[in-house]
């Protein structure tokens, strides 16, 4: 049977800077690395939200990445 073992998190934030021609928002993101693998939903938002008040730009989008190995 085979495992997943969870290797790491990154937390990746992305602002809207502007919007293009068309209307559309245009992205600047912000890779967070090194999060701790046992951190909840509720808490990486709670960071996220902390980080977004410091900064000019809105806050559009909240990602969490995991990389995960898988063994037999």
């Amino acid at each position: 049977m085979a495992q997943a073992l969870l290797e790491g998190s990154k937390l990746r934030l992305a602002f809207q800077v502007d919007l293009d021609e068309k209307g559309n928002p245009v992205l600047k993101t912000k890779t967070f690395s090194n999060i701790k693998k046992e951190s909840t939903v509720d808490q990486l938002f709670q960071v996220a939200t902390a980080i977004s008040a410091l900064c000019n730009d809105s806050l559009n989008k909240v990602e969490r990445s995991d990389s995960t190995e898988l063994t037999a």
